[in-house]
């Protein structure tokens, strides 16, 4: 029997339209890198080669769209450690499309699901022309040289118009390659926060409404203040000085009349308390049907 392994491994969807990566370390456990790692990958990777250009990263305005679903720890990375603009869109891929096509010169965006791409406006373009221009007979070796042959060639990797597991595979791989990274380097660039996603059963969701982002609830009236002051509680108990905070958020559902509630938190624990605090309040303000949720048990050691 041959066996197979299991330390690089992608995988997509029906239709080839998303895809994720996966493999098993020396413990014979499971590590997913989603849409999020994708984003923080591809995102490091472009401003890297910009930077070595153009060093005050002023020419092309790169940035990264997320939906209020993304793994707050990506957030955060992105924005301290990659130093890129981060904008939260409503969840959707058109959404998240017109997005990055509409705030930025370079635009990456994957949903958690790993349905993503990334958009070249014009500027990126006029960029690429004019630093050909400059560098023209400089050595091939020259780091600047190096990453203008990276970033003209990007464009034909990528399918822009749509998500397309088959490129965003070669893409990432591409990206591998060039850092002589695995699987295990690039998932170990941060450690995602525990997150439970749940839903509750309303006789009206049309009576839940939300911002833009759908990261904030602003009708029922009383519903966001309860939720607010849930993860300010929950932020208290785990005492985090440093990293992400906790967080939930709920939105109506839009194919029954339920709310889909999201929570992340600094342990599993947290995330699950901080869900179940939200689905009650839901269910409380929001003319919850049926019995009121019950608690998540959590039974991990």
């Amino acid at each position: 029997e041959t066996k197979v392994s299991k330390q690089y491994v992608t995988s997509f969807d029906g239709d080839a339209d998303r895809v994720v990566f996966h493999y098993e370390d020396a413990d014979g456990r499971f590590h997913l890198l989603d849409g999020d790692k994708i984003a923080v990958l591809v995102s490091s990777f472009i401003q890297e080669e910009l930077r070595c250009i153009d060093p005050e990263g002023q020419a092309v305005n790169c940035g990264v769209v997320q939906t209020a679903y993304a793994n707050g720890s990506s957030t955060l990375y992105l924005k301290n450690v990659v130093k890129t603009n981060v904008v939260i869109a409503k969840t959707g891929v058109k959404f998240v499309h017109a997005a990055a096509h509409h705030n930025f010169d370079v635009g990456v965006y994957f949903e958690a699901n790993g349905h993503g791409t990334v958009l070249f406006g014009p500027k990126f373009y006029d960029f690429i022309a004019k630093a050909d221009a400059h560098l023209r007979g400089t050595p091939r070796y020259d780091r600047a040289n190096i990453a203008l042959r990276r970033l003209r060639v990007l464009p034909s990797l990528v399918n822009q118009s749509v998500g397309d597991a088959m490129s965003d595979m070669l893409l990432v791989d591409a990206i591998l390659y060039l850092k002589g990274w695995d699987l295990s380097v690039w998932a170990n660039l941060y450690s995602d926060m525990p997150s439970k996603q749940a839903k509750v059963k309303v006789a009206d969701r049309t009576m839940i409404s939300t911002n833009d982002n759908e990261t904030a609830a602003t009708a029922p009236a009383a519903l966001q203040t309860a939720l607010q002051a849930a993860m300010d509680a929950m932020a208290a108990l785990e005492n985090i000085k440093d990293g992400p905070k906790p967080r939930c958020f709920v939105r109506p559902s839009g194919t029954e009349d339920a709310v889909r509630v999201y929570a992340e938190a600094n342990s599993q624990n947290g995330a699950d308390s901080l869900a179940s605090e939200a689905m009650m309040l839901v269910h409380k303000l929001c003319r919850g049907v049926g019995a009121p949720p019950q608690p998540f048990i959590s039974n991990r050691l």
